[in-house]
């Protein structure tokens, strides 16, 4: 897969997924950016640890302070205790509203 098509395949999948969060996964507020594709994040109780950006989202979406996300958690981390899987946006974050789960 060629850097753009590959571009055009994340941004069309970021843009378009309406996906509804699992139990396991959590909508979380983005604090800021650690380096190394780390961002510090806060969830709606109040709990502050770091998520990774996985390689798919890397040098083709950028995220920044403010910004909602889905994270996946990861068990074993100690200070990275999630994976960043879906990107919020306004009409992402409207629908999830819809249905009851922000």
């Amino acid at each position: 897969m060629t850097s753009v098509t590959k571009k055009k395949f994340v941004r069309t999948e970021v843009l378009n997924t309406y996906d509804l969060p699992t139990n396991e996964q959590k909508i979380v507020k983005v604090l800021r950016s650690c380096g190394n594709n780390l961002h510090e994040v806060v969830t709606p109780e109040g709990d502050k640890f770091l998520a990774s950006m996985p390689t798919k989202f890397r040098k083709y979406v950028w995220i920044k302070r403010g910004d909602f996300v889905v994270v996946d958690p990861i068990l074993e981390g100690v200070k990275v205790k999630g994976e960043i899987s879906i990107i919020l946006r306004k009409d992402q974050i409207k629908h999830y509203k819809e249905e009851g789960v922000w």
